[in-house]
């Protein structure tokens, strides 16, 4: 499908055509990584509005990542739980992310969580670099919760909202391998994972639907993206 029929079906999901086309002007251009931060001194300068993916391991993370930026191997897909131990920045092309040269916006692959075969120094170093980057980064203007459609909310899901309330870190629920599942049953879990989250303070009281294989949901996410890197 081309730009524009791919724009005329996001229209017909309720979104504004314009505000699409803009979403995916700044999406589908080249786009690369620029570091790694395994500590919180080596974070980029403070200056364009970042966005961060967070999710458990192997929940779709990094093929999301890829399929929203339209770059296969962009972000690092990986079968081994836990791999991801650093923020990974990626910007658009043609930027350093230096203070002199500083992109529009950011993107920030987060260490996934509910791995269970790494040790536990090594848990509790990666928990403390997200932890820190949540409270302090005063330009993260979203995180997006990767919740895997075949399995819903999770005990350690949860955790994760609650320090995201309790920081005050805007986050939207985006339900990964939806077609996954047959559509009344993603409907459903649409529903219920609204209403968890329904008197949660920092979440934002929309749940989006993705499939990074089929392609379908990526530009209703990049548009919430535009919209609320704006905010």
């Amino acid at each position: 499908m081309n730009d524009r029929g791919q724009i005329s079906a996001a229209e017909d999901d309720g979104l504004d055509p314009s505000l699409v086309a803009e979403a995916r002007q700044l999406f589908l251009r080249p786009w690369q990584f620029i570091k790694g931060v395994p500590s919180m001194e080596f974070l980029p300068p403070e200056g364009p509005a970042e966005i961060a993916f967070a999710g458990r391991s192997n929940v779709g993370k990094s093929s999301l990542i890829n399929a929203l930026l339209a770059q296969k191997g962009l972000a690092r897909t990986s079968n081994t739980p836990g791999r991801t131990q650093e923020l990974n920045y990626f910007v658009p092309g043609g930027h350093s992310g230096e203070m002199s040269d500083l992109p529009e916006m950011a993107v920030v692959d987060m260490p996934g969580y509910g791995f269970a075969q790494a040790p536990k120094e090594v848990v509790d170093r990666w928990t403390g670099l997200v932890f820190d980057y949540l409270r302090g980064r005063v330009t993260l203007k979203r995180v997006y919760v990767l919740i895997d459609a075949r399995h819903g909310l999770k005990k350690n899901d949860t955790e994760v909202l609650d320090l995201l309330d309790k920081a005050a870190v805007s986050y939207q629920i985006i339900l990964t391998k939806a077609d996954k599942i047959k559509p009344p049953a993603a409907q459903k879990l649409r529903q219920q994972t609204l209403e968890a989250i329904s008197k949660r303070p920092a979440a934002y009281p929309e749940v989006l639907m993705t499939s990074s294989e089929k392609g379908s949901g990526l530009d209703e996410v990049r548009a919430a993206i535009l919209t609320a890197i704006r905010r």
